[in-house]
């Protein structure tokens, strides 16, 4: 009982009602007991939690945990774009004529995935790169480069898993469910950093007081048992990294690639 509730919590159903349990039960102070086997399950380097265990007070605020000053260094080479998450790269390229390619054997396009904004056209061929966090993974997002935010656009949607089996067996779970858009800007380029919930009800938070200047690697936002991140990069603006691949494990602040300065 107690492994399939964690587990349900973090990545196996797309059902509303599910998912407002779990989300109540992860919010009380009942669920404190779970966090050491929670803890255990999942393999979490609990030494780099910014607290210890036994001082957080529900299972929701250990999983938004935020982690020891040092944890995660930010790479500070000019007009760097790093990754905002800790995370597996599940897919990354070129943008084709609008449409993100065999995501888990399943095409994107970018209209739908950002709800048809009139800034769709500035993505056309730019590229993408989606970024998947497990439950062991730290969750909360970082500001991958130093700009502005021009936008915010939130996206009302479905609560389906977005594990391996959902990103497969689901019709287009990133462009179906809720999303919060944030679009900076960076010198001449803009990069959309689309955060994709996959569970409970309100998933993904911005980190408050919102700020419209932020420096790469500022706290911008965190999951609540939600597990997305795709980012877009205008087009012709940004150089991967040689190595940047599907299937390749990041950490929060490790350079993905470099923003063009036009």
């Amino acid at each position: 009982m107690t492994k399939w509730l964690l587990r349900s919590m973090t990545e196996l159903s797309s059902r509303k009602w599910i998912s407002r349990i779990t989300g109540r039960f992860a919010q009380s102070p009942a669920s404190r007991r779970f966090i050491p086997r929670f803890a255990r399950m999942y393999g979490i380097a609990v030494q780099e939690a910014e607290k210890p265990l036994h001082e957080y007070s529900t299972l929701n605020e250990f999983f938004t945990r935020r982690l020891k000053p040092g944890s995660r260094p930010v790479n500070a080479e000019p007009s760097t774009l790093v990754s905002p998450v800790d995370a597996l790269i599940t897919g990354c390229g070129p943008i084709e004529q609008g449409t993100i390619l065999n995501v888990k054997g399943q095409d994107y396009t970018i209209e739908e995935l950002l709800n048809h904004s009139p800034r769709t056209e500035n993505y056309k061929n730019g590229y993408y790169i989606v970024l998947y966090l497990s439950p062991t993974d730290y969750h909360r997002i970082h500001t991958p480069i130093a700009g502005t935010v021009v936008e915010r656009e939130h996206v009302p949607g479905k609560v389906y898993p977005v594990n391996d089996f959902g990103l497969r067996h689901m019709r287009r779970v990133l462009s179906r469910n809720e999303r919060l858009i944030t679009y900076m800007r960076h010198a001449n380029a803009e990069t959309a950093i689309v955060k994709v919930g996959a569970m409970n009800v309100s998933s993904i938070q911005y980190v408050l007081p919102l700020r419209d200047k932020l420096e790469r690697g500022d706290d911008l936002a965190y999951f609540e048992f939600g597990s997305t991140v795709v980012l877009l990069t205008e087009d012709d603006s940004f150089y991967p990294r040689v190595d940047l691949k599907t299937g390749l494990k990041v950490r929060m602040g490790e350079k993905l690639g470099t923003l063009a300065e036009h």
